[in-house]
């Protein structure tokens, strides 16, 4: 989103230990760029006024916030909760122009927030946590740098790595157009194929999302390569409401195209989920835990990710972290069964229907 034009005075909050305010710092120095004429100030702990005073920081003062009911990660010598309502006095008088949560997910830090009386508030939002102004939903397995980041993109903050971006032509587009669905149905695209078989969620799983997905008024396309034929067949097979399969009939770009018109792309940790991401559609992609440090998406206003924790072989228990680390022992094993069967299918119907619903298109 845009910079705001003509705010002056910025609060955040971050109150909490060392590394919790560098993995912050890209984030407040990205603000620092968006507004380098505003007066930012951190509320923070006591080791953030000892330490930044003096010191060339994004921040230009800190403001020492007094221990809060239920907000967690603050420092032992936090002033005593006592002087809270003196504080919250204080920077309501301040009048900010903007206040940015970056200390959790919300449930204690949004309400907190929402009392500095700023003009617009941004920050991060759990399920159980009350809305700001702009939200960027908490999800607790993303890189807290990226994390912070996003929050801050809500009010013009650069985020530094430039994101994927994968040109689709007319030409793709024209071989996408015969394939797409009559109606005006939001389309959401299920890719149930991956190489590694251990990287596929079980093909039964993904007809049962495409079932809720479609009776929620959805238009299901199941999408694979030739050699997935069989995969995308026993997906569709297995749904009860009617799904578009769609194998072999579109090369990268015209399954660029089709993705761009989708409203939605949920896909195991393979390449179409990443070329949905790259044509700027939301997904909801299925990883093992190993394989989301290596290949997931970087933000979660837009992609979520479902993480399989299995680490042992489902047939033969052997460790399959073990193959990785040539100083430990053990070599894996041969067995390529899936390795995401602890994500359950209500996990993806609730992402997916979320950031449908958050496009407005549900």
């Amino acid at each position: 989103m845009d910079v705001l034009a003509g705010a002056g005075d910025l609060v955040v909050l971050r109150a909490n230990a060392l590394g919790d305010y560098l993995l912050a710092l890209p984030a407040l120095q990205s603000l620092r760029e968006a507004y380098p004429q505003a007066w930012i100030v951190l509320v923070g702990a006591p080791w953030h006024a000892r330490t930044l005073s003096g010191r060339p920081a994004p921040v230009d003062e800190v403001l020492v916030l007094p221990s809060v009911p239920g907000l967690a990660g603050l420092a032992p010598d936090a002033p005593p909760v006592e002087q809270l309502p003196g504080f919250l006095d204080q920077v309501r008088r301040r009048r900010f122009d903007l206040a940015v949560q970056l200390h959790g997910g919300g449930s204690a830090s949004n309400p907190l927030v929402r009392r500095f009386g700023a003009g617009l508030t941004v920050g991060l939002r759990a399920a159980d946590a009350p809305p700001l102004d702009r939200c960027v939903p908490y999800c607790f397995y993303q890189p807290e740098v990226s994390r912070a980041l996003e929050v801050v993109a809500l009010v013009g903050g650069r985020v530094p790595q430039d994101p994927v971006f994968f040109a689709v032509t007319a030409a793709d587009r024209a071989q996408a157009e015969p394939q797409l669905p009559a109606g005006n149905a939001p389309l959401v695209a299920l890719h149930p194929g991956a190489t590694d078989e251990r990287r596929r969620w079980p093909a039964q799983r993904f007809a049962a999302l495409g079932d809720a997905l479609a009776e929620g008024g959805a238009t299901v396309l199941v999408t694979g390569t030739e050699p997935e034929a069989v995969l995308v067949s026993t997906v569709v097979e297995g749904m009860r409401a009617p799904a578009v399969p769609l194998v072999g009939k579109l090369d990268v770009g015209g399954l660029a195209a089709l993705y761009q018109r989708c409203a939605l792309v949920v896909s195991n940790d393979t390449g179409p989920r990443h070329l949905a991401e790259a044509v700027g559609t939301p997904t909801v992609g299925l990883f093992w835990c190993g394989n989301a440090i290596n290949a997931g998406p970087a933000t979660r206003g837009a992609h979520r990710v479902l993480l399989s924790w299995t680490l042992h072989c489902p047939v033969c228990g052997a460790d399959c972290t073990r193959d990785l680390y040539p100083h430990r022992p053990g070599n894996g094993c041969p067995h390529r069964c899936s390795f995401l069967t602890d994500i359950p299918v209500t996990e993806a119907v609730t992402e997916s229907i979320e950031l449908l619903e958050s496009a407005g298109r549900w």
